[in-house]
């Protein structure tokens, strides 16, 4: 898991490639890509917080 520094969103990283690293949201959804230097690895507690964040929303239907 990474977050996009750019905007802040969070994702599973899906595939790196030379001067790519592509996220996809932890709901599920549109993947995209961000350069290396924008995106940083999530510390396990935010690993931790952003699971539970994302299976709240889906408890509430509002992450598919």
């Amino acid at each position: 898991m990474a977050r996009d520094l750019r905007d802040g969103r969070i994702g599973d990283v899906m595939d790196v490639h030379p001067g790519r690293v592509w996220l996809r949201p932890l709901g599920g959804g549109r993947e995209w890509d961000a350069k290396p230097d924008d995106v940083r690895p999530l510390t396990a507690h935010e690993q931790l917080s952003a699971r539970l964040a994302a299976a709240n929303a889906r408890s509430r239907r509002l992450l598919p």
